[in-house]
C-alpha cells in the first residue's frame, strides 16, 4: 500500500444501533473501491471486518476492526465498532482514533437508542458527523420519515443530502440535493447521472430549502445574500458545507443500501470531501522531561510519537497493537520508547491491518492508522514515542463494568492455562475485569453485561481450549450478634503419652465497630489462664470469624473478652486452648441472637424522563429506598437510590429491557443493614445445600 501524508487521511469510526447495517455497509464501501471482487454477507460470515469466529457464528460484530479503503488520491481507514452495548469499550476504542463519525441507520426502524447514544458519543469526542440512511431496499424503509425525525431531535443542523428515486416501489436511484442532479444505479457500487423525476420535486425543493437554511446559518454574509434572494453558487454551497460539517454546525444525510451496494460510492466521496483530514484536528499530550503540553496535531515535522488504541491478542493471528501516529514519521526499522511502561522496544515489522489481513508497510505518517506486531510490554493506552523526546497521552477512559458472574475452571488442572488465557481476553478488551474475592472464597468476571461474559466463555473454550463455568456471584454478606453472652469452652483429649487439655471462659458481645472483625480481651485474675496461652485464645477467635456459624460469611463486629479458664501443667498447650476457643466460639455465637447483615450499595440509574415511573417501581420491588431525582440535560433522570448487593444481580439486563437500552447504571457500595428475616433464612437454606452438595 502506498504511504499517505496527513492531508490525504481520513479516520471515520461507523457508529449506530445494534443489528443497523453498519458492517454491511462497510463491506459495501470495499466493494465500490475495488478491494473486494465479490462483497461479503454477515449472514455467510465472509465479511472483512466481522473475521473473528464469534462474530461469524453470532451474526453481530464484537470487537472493532479497521478497514483501509483507497478512494481516488485518499485513504479512508474506517473503524467498524459494534454496535451491542456489552461491547461499549470497543466503540470507544475505535472513538479514540477517529476524526469523524458516520451514524448509520437502518430505513425502516429508522432512530434507535443505539442511534442517540452515538449522537452522544460524537458529542463527548467533538466529532464531525454525517448519517447515512441504509437500507432503502427495503419495501417499508421511509427516508422521509427519518429525515423529519432527525430535524426533530437534532434541529437546523439536519442537512439532507439526498432523496430517493423509485420506480415500480423499487429503489433505483438518488436525487443529489447540493448538486440538483439524478443519479441511477447501474451496477453495484456503480450510477449514472439521470432526470430529476417530477413527482421528487416536491421533496427535493423541501429539502433544497432545509439544505440553503443550513448553508445560510453558517455566516452572516450567507444569510444577507439568502434573505435578498440570491442564489448561492456551488461552490459557495459546497465550502459553506465543509467548513459547517467540519464544526459540527451541519450534519448532512446520505442514503443508500448496503446490501446491493447502492450509495456507498457517495458516501467514500462525502467522506473525502466533508471530513477533515487528522491535521485538521487537535491533539495534545504531555512532553514527559519538562512536563509541558506537546500539541502535537498530526503534524508530520514533529518528533514522532503514537498512541495504542487497541490491542489484539489472539493465539492464530499473533499479538499486536494498532496505534494513531499522532506527530511526525513512524519507520519499520525504528526503535520506539514507551513512556508509560519506561521501556524500549524495537520494531521488526509495521503494518496496516484490514481485517485480520496483514500489509507490512515501511512507514506510517501523522494521522494513519496502523499496527505493530509483538510489542512485549505494550498494552492499550500506552504511548510510543522516541526515547530522545518521550511523549504520554492521556489514556482512554473506559465503561466501568459492573455485570458480575462467579467462575470456576472445569478442570482442575487448568488453571493457570484459563488465568493466561483471560489476561490475553483482558489485553483485548479493557472492560473485562477478574476479582479474586478470598473472602469469600470466589473469582469474580465483571464485564458490561451478561452477552459479553458469555462470549468470554466461548472464547476460552473455541480459542484457548479451556473451560470454566459462570454462576451466580457469593454476596458478600456479613454475620454478627446482638446480646452479650458468657460461655465456657473446654477441650480435654486423653491418649497414650502426653493429653490435650484447654479450658476458657470467654465474654462475647458487640463490640459495635462493624469496620473490624473482633476485639480481643483479657481480664483473668490468679494466672487461672497463663499468660503464653493468651495468644492462642486469639488465634481461635481470628480463625473463627473468617467463616462465622450461622451461615460461614466473615463476622465482624465482635468483642471477645477472656475472663477466667484453667490449665493441666503437663496436658495443656496452645493447640488444646485454641481448640477450646473455637468451642466456645461456635456456642457462644449462636446464643447470642446472631444476624445477617447484608450490603447495601448507593445505585445511580440514567434514563430519559419516560422511563422514570418503570425504574422507580421497579427499584421498590427489589427493596431499594429512592433518595432522590436529578434533572440531566438531554431530558434524562438521575434516580439515586440505597439498594441490596444482592437484588442488582442481573440488573443490567432489566434495565435494558426495561428501558430499550436507553438506561445506564452505576454503583458503590456504602455500608451493611440487618437483613430482613425471610433474607437471612433464605441465605442460610443456601448455605446449608452448599455444604451438603460438597459433602462438608
Amino acid at each position: 500500500m502506498n504511504v499517505y501524508t496527513s492531508e490525504k487521511i481520513r479516520n471515520v469510526v461507523l457508529l449506530g444501533h445494534g443489528g443497523c447495517g453498519k458492517t454491511t455497509l462497510a463491506e459495501a464501501m470495499a466493494f465500490s473501491a475495488g478491494i473486494t471482487k465479490r462483497q461479503g454477507k454477515v449472514e455467510e460470515g465472509n465479511t472483512i471486518s466481522d473475521y473473528d469466529k464469534e462474530e461469524a457464528r453470532r451474526l453481530f460484530s464484537i470487537t472493532t476492526s479497521v478497514i483501509p479503503i483507497v478512494y481516488e488520491d485518499t485513504k479512508i481507514n474506517i473503524l467498524d465498532t459494534p454496535g451491542y452495548f456489552d461491547f461499549a469499550g470497543q466503540a470507544e476504542e475505535g472513538l479514540a482514533a477517529a476524526d469523524a463519525a458516520v451514524i448509520v441507520i437502518a430505513a425502516k426502524s429508522g432512530i434507535e437508542v443505539g442511534t442517540l447514544k452515538a449522537w452522544e458519543y460524537c458529542e463527548k469526542y467533538n466529532l464531525p458527523r454525517m448519517f447515512f440512511v441504509t437500507d432503502m431496499d427495503d419495501d417499508n424503509a421511509s427516508y422521509r420519515q427519518v429525515v423529519e425525525d432527525l430535524t426533530q431531535h437534532y434541529g437546523k443542523k439536519i442537512a439532507p443530502f439526498h432523496i430517493p428515486i423509485r420506480e415500480n416501489e423499487k429503489f433505483v436511484g438518488f436525487v443529489n440535493v447540493v448538486k440538483m442532479a439524478g443519479r441511477r444505479f447501474t451496477s453495484m457500487g456503480k450510477y449514472e447521472e439521470c432526470e430529476i423525476p417530477d413527482y421528487s420535486m416536491e421533496n427535493l425543493n423541501k429539502f433544497r430549502e432545509t439544505l440553503l437554511d443550513s448553508v445560510a446559518e453558517t455566516s452572516e454574509e450567507l444569510m444577507e445574500k439568502y434573505f435578498a434572494g440570491e442564489e448561492f453558487t456551488q461552490e459557495e454551497i459546497s465550502e459553506a458545507l465543509r467548513e459547517n460539517v467540519i464544526e459540527g454546525n451541519v450534519v448532512p444525510v446520505l442514503m443508500g443500501s448496503g446490501l446491493y451496494a447502492q450509495g456507498p460510492a457517495m458516501l467514500l466521496q462525502a467522506i473525502e470531501k466533508y471530513f477533515p483530514a487528522p491535521s485538521k484536528r487537535e491533539c495534545r499530550g504531555k512532553a514527559v522531561k519538562n512536563g509541558e503540553v506537546f500539541q502535537a496535531d498530526y503534524n508530520e515535522g514533529l518528533p514522532m510519537s503514537a498512541k495504542v488504541f487497541k490491542t489484539i491478542a489472539d493465539p492464530f493471528i499473533g499479538k499486536f497493537s494498532l496505534i494513531k501516529v499522532c506527530s511526525g514519521v513512524l519507520k519499520s526499522d525504528s526503535s520506539i520508547f514507551n513512556a508509560d511502561r519506561d521501556t524500549e522496544e524495537k520494531i521488526s515489522r509495521l503494518y496496516i491491518l484490514r481485517g485480520k489481513e496483514q500489509i507490512e508497510v515501511n512507514e506510517l505518517h501523522a494521522g494513519d492508522i496502523g499496527a505493530i506486531g509483538k510489542l512485549s510490554d505494550t498494552l492499550t493506552g500506552d504511548t510510543l514515542s522516541a526515547k530522545v523526546f518521550p511523549i504520554i497521552y492521556d489514556r482512554p477512559v473506559m465503561p466501568v463494568p459492573y455485570t458480575s458472574q462467579r467462575f470456576k475452571t472445569k478442570n482442575k488442572g487448568d488453571d493457570d492455562k484459563v488465568s493466561q488465557a483471560l489476561a490475553k481476553l483482558m489485553d483485548e478488551d479493557l472492560t473485562l475485569k477478574i476479582v479474586n474475592d478470598k473472602e469469600n472464597r470466589q473469582s469474580l468476571l465483571y464485564g458490561i453485561g451478561d452477552q459479553q461474559l458469555d462470549i468470554v466463555v466461548a472464547k476460552l473454550l473455541n480459542k484457548y481450549k479451556v473451560e470454566i463455568e459462570i454462576m451466580k456471584p457469593r454476596v458478600p454478606y456479613r454475620e454478627t450478634l446482638r446480646k452479650k453472652i458468657r460461655v465456657q469452652g473446654k477441650y480435654k483429649k486423653q491418649s497414650g503419652g502426653h493429653g490435650q487439655y484447654g479450658d476458657v471462659h470467654i465474654e462475647f458481645e458487640p463490640s459495635g465497630n462493624m469496620e473490624e472483625a473482633y476485639v480481643f480481651e483479657e481480664k483473668v485474675f490468679g494466672g487461672a489462664v497463663p499468660k503464653n496461652y493468651f495468644p492462642a485464645v486469639e488465634k481461635g477467635i481470628a480463625e473463627c470469624v473468617i467463616k462465622g456459624p450461622l451461615a460461614g460469611y466473615p463476622v465482624v463486629g465482635l468483642k471477645a473478652t477472656l475472663v477466667d479458664g484453667s490449665y493441666h501443667p503437663v496436658d495443656s498447650s496452645e493447640m488444646a486452648f485454641k481448640m477450646a476457643t473455637i468451642q466456645a466460639f461456635k456456642q457462644g455465637f449462636m446464643a447470642a441472637s446472631p444476624i445477617l447483615l447484608e450490603p447495601i450499595a448507593t445505585l445511580k440509574v440514567l434514563v430519559p424522563d419516560k422511563y422514570t415511573g418503570d425504574i422507580m417501581g421497579d427499584l421498590n420491588k427489589r427493596r431499594g429506598r429512592v433518595l432522590g431525582m436529578n434533572p440531566i440535560t438531554g431530558g434524562k433522570q438521575e434516580i439515586t437510590a440505597d439498594i441490596p448487593l444482592s437484588e442488582l444481580y442481573g440488573y443490567s439486563t432489566d434495565l435494558r429491557s426495561m428501558t430499550g437500552g436507553a438506561g445506564d447504571f452505576s454503583y458503590e457500595f456504602n455500608r451493611y443493614e440487618q437483613a430482613p428475616g425471610d433474607v437471612q433464612q433464605k441465605v442460610i437454606d443456601e448455605n446449608e445445600k452448599e455444604l451438603i452438595a460438597a459433602g462438608e
